[in-house]
């Protein structure tokens, strides 16, 4: 009898160990998944963010004067006037927000990983070259205005500024989330005040292709649209500024798009909006939210490596000439393409890739 009441407790000792390890099994499991959904959600606010949330501010605003709340709206209004010319001074950078842990499930979800090849001086100002820009420049944004990829601790000192289109600084709401992770318009204006009235260490983000570059972005292509964008040289000039050129690997990977043949009418519009707005709107689509199998705006869990190449040395020139621009230009093109050799076969291309520039 003894001994049959004690198997019998060492059965059920076994069966509540076992019982135990099942529940931690299941904990872990949910825990990757819950994981998974918030690194998916991370995503998906962004991409909502960077669509529609300035004109959903914008016509949530203008409904607020027609309610009994319309003094909200003209208290805000009003400090918007005052406030106007903030973002060409360089905004109101916060790094609380720069370090919220929604952006390290943002990095976690494709995985974005910023990529260091050389120290860079706090003495000295830069404009950093990015390419490709890709659908929405998700690299960009996630290395170099947040502090997901710790590009403040990679480059001690050194405080970046991601400069896009000055029309969204004309979006309430939308303005202050920009301004809050170092975002900037890419004007001269600002620009200027920048690299002359902010001191050293400033590194200017310009993503040179713009939405021409937009236009040709599909997964399997490395292309650059650089030959006669020459004004970011220009102003690294007048400046002193020292150009880096910088290439994400993976930023064309994320969406796939309708790619419309030159003389189409579908090109032919993207160029009217490109022309007289400043962006080409894009017919592109990622995964869904709830099943990678399906369509939707969620970009495809595909990695991103963004390599920082080496500062090529700007004298200052006040009034550079065409020859200067020409020369300097040069330099930047072949920089790249050194940098994009010595890194493509690291990442998943084969040796025979070349860097299409046009």
């Amino acid at each position: 009898m003894d001994s049959l009441k004690g198997s019998s407790v060492m059965g059920t000792g076994s069966s509540i160990l076992s019982a135990l390890q099942d529940i931690f099994s299941v904990t872990w499991l949910n825990r990757s998944k819950v994981e998974k959904h918030l690194q998916v959600i991370s995503v998906l606010q962004w991409v909502l963010s960077f669509l529609v949330l300035g004109v959903a501010c914008s016509v949530i605003l203008m409904y607020t004067f027609c309610t009994d709340c319309w003094l909200i709206a003209a208290l805000y209004f009003t400090w918007l006037a005052f406030d106007w010319n903030t973002p060409k001074k360089g905004g109101r950078r916060s790094q609380w927000v720069r370090n919220w842990a929604v952006w390290r499930y943002f990095r976690d979800y494709f995985p974005i990983q910023l990529v260091k090849t050389h120290n860079l001086l706090t003495t000295r100002n830069y404009i950093f070259g990015y390419h490709p820009h890709g659908i929405m420049g998700l690299g960009a944004f996630c290395n170099f205005s947040t502090e997901a990829t710790e590009v403040s601790k990679k480059f001690p000192g050194i405080r970046p500024y991601l400069a896009t289109l000055a029309g969204n600084f004309r979006m309430p709401v939308l303005r202050e989330y920009l301004m809050s992770g170092g975002i900037c318009p890419v004007n001269r204006d600002t620009i200027d005040y920048l690299l002359s009235k902010n001191g050293s260490g400033n590194a200017i983000v310009i993503v040179v292709g713009g939405a021409a570059e937009s236009l040709s972005s599909m997964p399997g292509k490395n292309a650059v649209t650089l030959r006669n964008r020459k004004g970011f040289v220009k102003l690294a000039l007048r400046h002193g500024a020292d150009l880096v050129p910088t290439y994400s690997f993976g930023e064309n990977e994320v969406y796939k798009q309708v790619i419309f043949e030159e003389g189409s009418w579908g090109r032919w519009v993207q160029k009217k909006f490109q022309k007289y707005i400043g962006f080409a709107p894009c017919i592109f689509h990622g995964r869904g939210l709830f099943s990678s199998d399906t369509w939707g705006l969620v970009p495809y869990s595909k990695p991103i490596t963004t390599v920082v190449g080496e500062p090529i040395t700007v004298p200052k020139l006040e009034h550079p000439t065409q020859k200067d621009i020409d020369l300097y230009h040069t330099m930047y093109m072949e920089a790249l393409v050194k940098l994009f050799d010595n890194h493509k076969t690291k990442f998943g291309l084969p040796e025979t890739e070349v860097l299409e520039v046009n």
